[in-house]
């Protein structure tokens, strides 16, 4: 890995076994990841057209120059290390050592050229997702051009002709291709913000793409032929709680920008404001059509951009709202114990395994505290420590923070929120609080009678039945 000062400035060409010297003379320097945190402040042009950058999640933008009116970048397919969160590495495939690979930033009206060497095992192709272009340069592999071979570097050469959020992503092989990481994000800037239908400038713009890995507990390499039944759910390769939080100043616009390649849908939910879909993989929404929401549901392909205004101070969750999916390494065949006393049992068991622990007689927050063994390369189901407690987190699951004190460019983590005096829940130390019930009544017309911690009965009414 090396810094952003050297992949801006010095990395190294690609090798002559991949490309001959004629051809490795005219390519653009590689540009390799960083470590798998968010590059920020992002990376502002130094040539071509002006814009205000994106911050990708955990992420980087990847370096381009200029070129006789071309601005040209260079990515490398190639396996890669990624660090889904301290303590688990995965094998995965990507771009430029990442995955997934670098956010591509072009400005509406560019011309863009695009070096792609492969350096996998296998042939390759990139689909540039959701951009109008010339149908030989959309990246199908066998429809549209052939294959790039392992070893060899095809170009692709277009006009970024209309603004908004896109991808890029293999079409070849592309079950296997994509389910080992091969993604990445795609900006287009509009040339004039001030004239484009339906945009509007953002102080902060984020960028992340939802993935997922089926890897087993104690393994390295995704399984690549899981249909649904996946257990890391990532934004951009990073589970909880590894994913980086989203610093916000108090007041600012924002929009965050978020893209879909896993196997289902995803419902982004925020906690503490509501925000617009401002923009879709199709362009700019009206904003006649636009209504508030606190979750967008993301289908699989889809690009959605959401636009909120920060105004409201403090720690606020961000995360997919289906379950499983803010969870780590999560079995699928775990039997629910819930109300079973296998006590007795356990005893027995810890003659044979003495690290064998009782769990989810009582549901499984005890999971949260728990400090278990774990098999190498693998990460607790829930995790993660906040301010008042164990987060019992994992997966797609983040925080925003709005503080007031924050600079305009000034993305660093700013720590926990420190709650106003009388803002926080607490525990009720007053008078008892149990609520008497109404009786309710059975099918057949009896009365339910119950009191806390009475045992239930059924009494007959008065008169008895009547037909």
């Amino acid at each position: 890995m090396s810094s952003r000062r050297h992949f801006l400035g010095g990395a190294a060409l690609v090798g002559a076994a991949a490309v001959g010297r004629s051809a490795m003379a005219a390519l653009p320097e590689v540009a390799t990841a960083p470590p798998p945190t968010t590059m920020a402040p992002p990376l502002h042009p130094g040539s071509g057209r002006p814009y205000r950058p994106v911050v990708t999640l955990n992420g980087w933008t990847l370096p381009w120059r200029m070129k006789a009116g071309w601005k040209e970048f260079h990515l490398v397919a190639e396996p890669v290390l990624r660090e889904l969160a301290p303590g688990m590495t995965a094998q995965l495939w990507g771009y430029n050592g990442s995955s997934p690979g670098p956010t591509i930033e072009v400005v509406e009206g560019d011309r863009v050229r695009l070096f792609v060497t492969n350096k996998l095992p296998e042939h390759t192709a990139v689909h540039w997702h959701g951009q109008r272009l010339p149908s030989g340069m959309d990246g199908v592999g066998g429809l549209t051009q052939p294959q790039i071979p392992a070893g060899k570097t095809f170009v692709y050469e277009f006009e970024a002709r209309r603004s908004g959020t896109f991808m890029y992503h293999p079409h070849a092989d592309e079950m296997v291709q994509m389910a080992m990481g091969m993604m990445g994000f795609w900006i287009t800037h509009p040339k004039d913000p001030r004239r484009t239908p339906g945009y509007s400038e953002a102080d902060r713009d984020f960028c992340f793409l939802l993935n997922a890995f089926d890897i087993e507990p104690g393994s390295a390499t995704p399984k690549i032929m899981t249909m649904l039944d996946f257990n890391l759910w990532c934004w951009n390769s990073r589970v909880f709680p590894g994913i980086d939080s989203l610093a916000v100043r108090l007041g600012d616009r924002v929009r965050i920008r978020v893209g879909n390649l896993t196997m289902t849908n995803h419902p982004i939910h925020m906690h503490g404001h509501e925000f617009v879909v401002a923009g879709t993989d199709g362009g700019w929404t009206n904003p006649a059509s636009r209504w508030p929401e606190v979750t967008a549901d993301i289908a699989v392909g889809q690009m959605r951009a959401l636009e909120f205004s920060a105004t409201e101070p403090g720690d606020w969750a961000f995360h997919c709202h289906k379950s499983h999916h803010t969870m780590n390494a999560m079995g699928h065949d775990v039997p629910t114990m819930i109300g079973v006393d296998h006590r007795d049992v356990v005893h027995k068991i810890q003659k044979l395994v003495p690290d064998y622990m009782v769990m989810g007689e009582r549901g499984m927050a005890d999971m949260g505290e728990m400090e278990m063994p774990l098999p190498d390369n693998t990460l607790p189901m829930m995790t993660g420590q906040g301010p008042m407690g164990p987060l019992e987190m994992g997966g797609m699951f983040t925080v925003i923070k709005v503080r007031e004190d924050l600079a305009r460019d000034d993305y660093r983590d700013p720590g926990w929120y420190a709650h106003p005096k009388g803002s926080v829940a607490y525990e009720w130390s007053g008078e008892s609080m149990n609520p008497q019930r109404a009786p309710t009544s059975n099918t057949d017309g009896t009365e339910v009678h119950h009191h806390p911690g009475a045992p239930w009965r059924a009494v007959k009414p008065r008169g008895g039945h009547k037909h």
